[in-house]
Parts: C-alpha cells; sequence; structure tokens
C-alpha cells in the first residue's frame, strides 16, 4: 500500500514541535507560522513568474525582468509583516533589516533572497528564493538590531530555497536532514516528494563560471584541468539555485571563486552561501571559501560577498586541497593586494 501524502502545512506542524529541529521547542509555533507565510508568498510569486513570456509579451522590453526582484520582495516583506510572524527580516535588495511592528516578543529573525537569478527569467531559466532562520541573540521584547541578522550560518535554525522551474518546489532543513516538496498546481499545494534527501559522496559534474577562468586562482584553474582532464561534465547554468539543485541531487560541485579583477565575487554570504551551505553539510556534503568551512565564518556585514565552493564532500575536498597547494603562488588569500597608502598597505 502506497505511504500516506503528506502536505507541507503537516510537515511544518509535526516537525516544527520535534526538539532535534530546533533549538527551543517553545519557537515551534513562530517557526510554523514564518514557514506558513513563505509558503503563501512563494506560491504567488510562481504565479507571477508562470506569466513571463506569455501572451506575446517581451519581458526584456517591458522590463519585467528588472520588475520582478521587486515585486517578489514586496510579496516577502507583505507577507511577514501583515502577518505579524517574525521579529525582523532582512532582504538582498534592501540594505538595512527591518523590524516588523508589533513583534518585538518573537523569537526569531529571516533572511531572505526573493529572487535569486532573476536576470534569467525572460530566458525560461530557473530561478529561485533563498531564506535562513535564525534565533535572536538580543532579549525578547527589545527592537530587533543588526547583531540578531550577522550571526554565523551554523547558527540557523532553518534554512532553505523554492526553485521556480519545470516544477515548483520547496527544499529545507530544520537541522536534522533535508527534506523537499513539490507544487501541485491544480490545488495549490506543496507534497512531500523527496524525503531525506542526500547529496552523493562524489560526482562528475562542475559548475563553474568557465569564461573568467584566465581570471581564477591557479587552484581553481588547475582543479578544472583535473576535472577535465576525466571528462567530468560542466554543467553551469548561471542561476545559483538551479546549479545547486542539481548537483544536490545528482552529485557535483559548485565553484563561485574570486578572480583577480573582482576579490569579492557577486554571490552574498548571509543572503546565499549561509543557506545554501547549511542545507548541502544536512544533505552529506561540504561547502568552504576554498579554504575555511563557510558556517563557522562570522559575517560583518549584511552585504558581505565571499567566494563558495561547495557541493559532493569528496569533490569539494579534492578542490580545497588544490586552492592549499596553490595558495602562496596566488599571492596568499584573497588577492588582497592593496596599493600603499602613505607607504603601509
Amino acid at each position: 500500500m502506497a505511504g500516506a501524502v503528506v502536505e507541507l502545512g503537516e510537515y511544518i506542524v509535526r516537525e516544527s514541535h520535534n526538539p532535534e529541529n530546533l533549538h527551543a521547542v517553545e519557537l515551534a509555533d513562530e517557526m510554523n507560522n514564518i514557514l506558513t507565510a513563505m509558503k503563501l508568498a512563494c506560491k504567488v510569486i510562481n504565479r507571477e513568474i508562470s506569466k513571463a513570456n506569455t501572451y506575446g509579451v517581451d519581458t526584456t522590453r517591458s522590463g519585467l525582468a528588472e520588475d520582478m526582484p521587486s515585486l517578489a520582495n514586496r510579496r516577502f516583506l507583505d507577507a511577514m509583516v501583515n502577518r505579524e510572524v517574525v521579529a525582523g527580516i532582512a532582504t538582498a535588495f534592501l540594505d538595512d533589516f527591518v523590524a516588523i511592528p508589533n513583534c518585538k516578543n518573537k523569537g526569531l529573525v529571516l533572511l531572505i533572497h526573493p529572487l535569486d537569478g532573476s536576470r534569467q527569467i525572460d530566458l525560461n531559466v530557473s530561478v529561485g528564493t533563498l531564506f535562513s532562520i535564525y534565533k535572536r541573540v538580543t532579549k525578547k521584547g527589545d527592537p530587533v538590531e543588526l547583531r540578531d541578522f550577522l550571526q554565523p550560518g551554523c547558527n540557523q535554525v532553518c534554512a532553505g530555497y523554492v526553485i521556480y522551474g519545470s516544477s515548483t518546489m520547496m527544499v529545507f532543513t530544520m537541522g536534522k536532514g533535508v527534506t523537499g516538496f513539490t507544487l501541485d498546481p491544480s490545488l495549490g499545494t506543496l507534497y512531500l516528494s523527496h524525503p531525506r534527501v542526500k547529496i552523493p559522496q562524489d560526482g562528475k559534474i562542475y559548475s563553474v563560471n568557465g569564461g573568467k577562468r584566465r581570471r581564477f586562482p591557479k587552484g581553481v584553474t588547475e582543479y578544472i584541468d583535473y576535472c577535465q582532464d576525466r571528462a567530468f561534465s560542466l554543467r553551469y547554468i548561471g542561476s545559483p539555485i538551479a546549479d545547486f539543485h542539481r548537483n544536490l541531487l545528482k552529485g557535483g560541485i559548485y565553484i563561485y571563486p574570486p578572480t583577480f579583477v573582482d576579490p569579492k565575487p557577486s554571490v552574498s554570504m548571509v543572503f546565499q552561501c549561509n543557506p545554501l551551505s547549511f542545507l548541502v553539510e544536512q544533505a552529506g556534503g561540504k561547502a568552504s571559501d576554498g579554504f575555511t568551512r563557510i558556517l563557522d565564518i562570522e559575517p560583518t556585514a549584511l552585504h558581505d560577498r565571499i567566494p563558495f565552493i561547495c557541493g559532493s564532500p569528496l569533490m569539494v575536498e579534492k578542490a580545497e586541497g588544490f586552492m592549499a597547494r596553490k595558495k602562496m603562488a596566488d599571492g596568499g588569500w584573497c588577492f588582497s593586494r592593496q596599493p600603499a597608502v602613505n607607504g603601509k598597505k
């Protein structure tokens, strides 16, 4: 007999009260409310994305691709503010965090990238939403502060993403494994489709923007040579969630290194790297900046940038080995070749 079909709301209620999944059981109701609001906002955004390039609309001329990030940002803010489910929220599209009125007694804060890969919408490429939930470090009853949002990724109590593609999925972890839910568009409901997701220990797919190869650290270029010598498949979509999702299910490595021109890559530490790192580790994988575990690094600003390597553990360890051996050949990490000022660097 087939197993019972589990809807996302049912799963959240069951798992959010599991003490293994939260640092504090008393936050279970808040977690449930946040994820429920996330679910509703994501379904609205999925509907809007599905309209792109329909009815003969040219999204490039109409500016839809440019407007969609603002729309997604507004939908998530509305969902959290109107439902009063979280003490504060920070998004990748705002310079500062937002304290939610009437929510000083809430114990959680939310960080969200409303629409990752939005430049690909007019090309019908999969895009997504990334989110992290932290237990606030300030006292309940006090206003939230920036330090509530600038915590190392190891403090996340929940993280995940929603990928809008040929199907729409929500994949998340509460700190005890990774689970995926797929949207049934006829019912508007997310059903459990991928229980206990595990990334393969090794893989034969590497994801990197090869067009910038000549500007990469020597350790990265030699690792790329290693992959090519073994006829590994290069798969790079340019939408981080899409690349991550494929590698999570099939096995592989995602590499977003610095370059000599851009020592700080255009990948966000708190809005992209932290949730993906938490997910990949919960699925049995690894994530680092080439030398240091991502989840151990404490951010200094909401929009910090950082090199990012994640995926199957054996592939990440191999890449880290190349990086370590060639560290000094690149002048030390991370290309901190600042011009001298008054005789000092």
